[in-house]
């Protein structure tokens, strides 16, 4: 709880310094806005569409994937799957997870949920099928360090953030052009819109590579308490077989995707983009630490 205040009182000291600093150059007078108002009404929005994601993030996740919540055991697989999250959680000190399997043939998993004790963790029946009982423990506890960790706050915060960013600096762009500029003295002309829609393409995309930053570090700290969880060599060893099989495309809906053990490889500019480290970056960082 204190960690999320404090992000949170960070950013809102973010914000006001923004506000205070536009005032004191003058802006203002270019754009004709009281900038203390815009920058609240852009992060109710900005945040508000994170934060509902958030909320309804396993339930989402349940119907895009069709991940099928284990309530009493079938098998004697579901049973082990079970017992693993249980004493797993129980390791990291947060409450029990919803557990859940998914029909993919691809090897994958995921945690989500905006409670840390009253998360939803899945596991692909592919990931089942051709893992070890040692590696599926491994990604198991890699998920449950996401959600130890509270990854999936963070990153709605980290989101909500970055929106309202957005917002604000598009549509004070999108006053400039119209008033500095294109010198329209008659209330918002197209100018406004075309600037402020253009700015938020060229913002947004900053934006998704700061998001991206920030996920690719925390799958690092998520293979660490996946190595304290269940072992390094178990977790080096999920890492590999994930990496043998690089080849298969995910069939992980997008919005998932930052919340698997297992993202797509690009390399140049779209590997800014990417929510995961290379998996062979992720395997040498764990070897480092043994």
């Amino acid at each position: 709880m204190m960690r999320i205040f404090l992000f949170l009182a960070t950013n809102i000291a973010v914000l006001l310094v923004a506000s205070v600093t536009l005032s004191l150059l003058g802006v203002d007078r270019y754009t004709g806005q009281n900038h203390g108002d815009l920058l609240i009404f852009c992060a109710v929005f900005g945040f508000s569409g994170s934060l509902i994601s958030l909320l309804i993030s396993k339930w989402m996740a349940k119907r895009s994937t069709g991940t099928q919540v284990i309530d009493q055991p079938r098998t004697r697989q579901e049973q082990w799957l079970l017992q693993t999250v249980e004493q797993l959680a129980t390791q990291a000190g947060i409450g029990m997870p919803e557990v859940g399997i998914f029909p993919s043939h691809e090897s994958n998993a995921f945690a989500t949920g905006w409670n840390r004790n009253k998360a939803l963790v899945a596991v692909s029946q592919g990931l089942l099928d051709r893992f070890s009982p040692e590696e599926v423990k491994a990604v198991l506890a890699h998920e449950i360090g996401h959600v130890a960790n509270g990854d999936m706050v963070t990153m709605a915060l980290l989101q909500g953030v970055v929106n309202t960013f957005v917002m604000f600096f598009a549509r004070i762009i999108g006053d400039f052009v119209d008033r500095v500029l294109l010198k329209n003295e008659d209330g918002r002309g197209i100018g406004y819109f075309v600037a402020t829609i253009a700015a938020e393409l060229v913002l947004g995309l900053l934006a998704s590579i700061i998001v991206m930053w920030f996920s690719r570090r925390r799958e690092f700290r998520a293979d660490e308490a996946g190595a304290d969880l269940a072992g390094s060599p178990a977790m080096i060893g999920a890492l590999n077989r994930l990496r043998a099989e690089q080849g298969i495309e995910s069939e992980m809906p997008k919005a998932l995707i930052a919340f698997g053990i297992s993202g797509g490889l690009k390399e140049g500019l779209a590997g800014l983009l990417m929510s995961h480290p290379p998996l062979e970056v992720r395997i040498a960082a764990l070897q480092q630490k043994r």
